[in-house]
């Protein structure tokens, strides 16, 4: 299962792959890849372990980058 999510106050190309790294350390996660043009992160999942990816996706990203918001996209 792919979903994808708009990165809002995402500014720096090396935070983008920060978040990237970190996406693809998550347990449950096939793929993850952020695009830092569109601020898109696009992350691969099974679907029953979707929900548990997404909620330990959003808090990581808040503990790297605090200023970036996880919207659904």
């Amino acid at each position: 299962m792919k979903k994808t999510f708009k990165l809002d106050g995402l500014d720096c190309a090396n935070c983008a792959m920060k978040i990237e790294n970190a996406m693809k350390k998550i347990e449950g996660v096939e793929d993850a890849s952020v695009n830092f043009m569109t601020t898109k992160l696009k992350i691969s999942a099974e679907k029953e372990k979707m929900p548990t990816v997404v909620d330990t996706m959003i808090k990581t990203i808040k503990q790297l980058e605090p200023e970036v918001t996880v919207v659904k996209a």
